[in-house]
């Protein structure tokens, strides 16, 4: 695994993107809070992005690899790039507008991932990654 620098290169940015949040103002809450709230944790960090990978790599992406080809720009195909424009999109529903729009971005990278390998086991290990960190430092539910 660790001889795969992009997939390296994909770990690590999640890091990268919480050590961003921090310094643009972001604090981390009560890292104990997924202890205290596991449904309130386990479904975005993990049941969600596990879904969301299903439906979008598994059958969105790949049917749109089957209809269009590998066609696409440099190693982005045309069937991640549209996906993941769907995958934005459709997170402005639940989401602030910029917050949805920057979703555009690790959806290449999951779209990358199940293009290269025809798999959706790093799509779905990445997504958990990214969304596991991101709530557990930052997405504490308000305290009630």
């Amino acid at each position: 695994m660790w001889r795969d620098r992009k997939l390296v290169a994909a770990l690590a940015a999640g890091p990268l993107f919480w050590l961003f949040l921090f310094v643009l103002g972001a604090r981390p809450g009560d890292l104990g809070w997924p202890l205290r709230a596991p449904l309130d944790f386990v479904l975005p960090a993990l049941a969600f992005p596990l879904l969301e990978e299903f439906i979008f790599r598994g059958g969105v992406q790949q049917l749109l690899r089957d209809v269009l080809g590998a066609r696409g720009i440099g190693s982005l195909s045309a069937a991640n790039l549209l996906t993941s424009v769907l995958f934005a999109a459709l997170h402005f529903i639940h989401h602030p507008p910029l917050w949805a729009a920057l979703t555009f971005f690790p959806s290449l990278v999951f779209g990358y991932f199940m293009d290269r390998d025809r798999r959706l086991r790093l799509p779905m290990l990445l997504h958990v990654f990214y969304n596991f960190g991101y709530y557990w430092l930052f997405g504490a539910p308000p305290a009630g």
